[in-house]
């Protein structure tokens, strides 16, 4: 597992750099009139590329252990996971089309990730068996294809969350790499040493992408990478919930409710003003933060000014994110207080998020 992850590093880790090297002048720029635009400068947003690149090196290697070598670690990296990979290939195409032509309407992308979640739910028999509360429970079992439906929306939803929350140099990225060793430390708990390792290679092809993003911001994610962090993501979380009874379906819930709710309170604001959900805006909340929480930084350089304040935006993201992911890990079994930290975080999100709107944050958090 250890050696698999390097390899996904370092494989990201090149192809990131080659891309900087040999993509700048030759792709469609991010417009600067876009409202999540918060860069100066030409910055090539096909990371994406770089992500894929590394797991999919990581895990046929990973499958060809498994095959050829006697797979002497236990691995046991069977051919599903070139499924994944298949099943990804529609939604990541066409995130990565959009951030080289800048042409792919969210009507086209809405519909190649649901091809991929089709995909999936067809060659990996996703589903969703429980819910942890017995009436839920009770119509699962009597209509299976309630959880195929919420393995469906669950695919297709969460690569759309993590392009919201991509905003600034290191948060999605972060988010994703938290969230995914999270997923694998409980993937190991339970014994599953071959999801753990898809999880691991994704958290390791983070990294290696990471180095180019931040600080630096001279590469980004785009729509490709939060596609394949999605992707990999919702697939993990479904596979573990259904392989393992003892693995509460609210510990992914928990973990991913950040930018899982910010994509609904999203769609919930812009339908109350008579806006369509796919519109975007500049009233996310980690844009919000940038604006009204993070100081102004004195240079005498305009385009490094907006480069530290791009990021002394995300760490508050990242401990936002801490706040759901730690009690997620310690509590992954236990459904009741899962989902009362779910109830929780949607109630703190809101309330913050009002308090930055009204400009009434409280004075520690001002200084």
């Amino acid at each position: 597992m250890i050696w698999l992850s390097f390899v996904a590093s370092l494989v990201a880790f090149l192809v990131s750099g080659m891309l900087v090297r040999y993509s700048r002048g030759r792709i469609v720029s991010y417009g600067k009139d876009k409202p999540q635009c918060f860069h100066s400068g030409e910055v090539p947003r096909v990371g994406g590329i770089a992500l894929l690149a590394g797991i999919g090196v990581s895990w046929s290697l990973g499958m060809v252990q498994t095959f050829f070598w006697g797979d002497p670690g236990a691995l046991r990296m069977g051919l599903w996971a070139a499924f994944w990979l298949l099943a990804m290939l529609p939604a990541t195409a066409g995130g990565i089309a959009e951030d080289l032509t800048q042409r792919m309407t969210v009507r086209y992308r809405l519909a190649l990730t649901s091809a991929s979640a089709i995909l999936a739910v067809w060659w990996l028999g996703l589903s969703v068996p429980r819910f942890g509360i017995a009436e839920v429970d009770a119509l699962l079992e009597a209509a299976p294809w309630v959880g195929v439906a919420i393995a469906l929306l669950a695919i297709a939803g969460l690569p759309h969350a993590f392009n919201i929350i991509d905003g600034y140099n290191g948060l999605a990225g972060m988010v994703a790499l938290i969230v995914c060793l999270a997923l694998a430390h409980v993937a190991l708990q339970v014994g599953d040493r071959a999801l753990a390792a898809i999880l691991v290679s994704m958290a390791a092809s983070t990294v290696g992408f990471l180095v180019w993003n931040y600080p630096r911001g001279i590469l980004f994610s785009g729509d490709g990478g939060a596609y394949v962090w999605g992707l990999v993501i919702a697939l993990a979380s479904l596979a573990l919930v259904q392989r393992h009874a003892e693995v509460s379906p609210w510990f992914p819930m928990l973990l991913l409710v950040y930018p899982v709710w910010e994509t609904l309170f999203s769609i919930y604001r812009k339908l109350r003003r008579g806006v369509s959900p796919g519109v975007a805006d500049a009233l996310h909340f980690h844009q919000l933060i940038y604006r009204r929480i993070v100081r102004e930084v004195f240079d005498d350089d305009a385009a490094r000014r907006m480069l530290m304040r791009n990021n002394r935006t995300s760490p508050y993201l990242w401990a936002f994110t801490l706040l759901t992911v730690v009690p997620a890990v310690l509590f992954w079994r236990n459904t009741p207080v899962l989902m009362a930290f779910c109830a929780l975080f949607a109630i703190g999100y809101v309330a913050a998020y009002l308090a930055i709107i009204r400009f009434k944050l409280p004075g520690w958090l001002q200084r």
